[in-house]
């Protein structure tokens, strides 16, 4: 393994860690999960590189493209919860209590 695959393997992996362990408000959540779709963007971004081959080129402009949708959405998601909430907690979004 290179120290290229090394690194956005272990970018992507320590991201999902901190998803996982520190979910305590939705914009720390966001910020993992934009470090997954970052890491993620690099990877396929050098994989044609690597390989030499055109016929991949254009995945990494669709994944970044619906990467800033997620973006997009989750930063509303953020603006409407805290207002209606009044924090970013998540232990305050529970789906059964709507």
């Amino acid at each position: 393994m290179s120290f290229m695959h090394l690194s956005y393997c272990s970018a992507f992996a320590l991201s999902s860690l901190g998803l996982t362990l520190h979910r305590t408000h939705l914009i720390s959540a966001l910020l993992c999960l934009e470090s997954m779709m970052l890491s993620l963007y690099i990877a396929l971004s050098m994989f044609p590189i690597e390989n030499q081959t055109t016929s991949l080129a254009l995945t990494p402009i669709l994944m970044l493209t619906f990467s800033a949708c997620e973006a997009g959405t989750g930063l509303a998601m953020l603006v409407a919860s805290t207002r209606t909430h009044g924090s970013d907690h998540l232990h305050n979004l529970n789906l059964l209590q709507c």
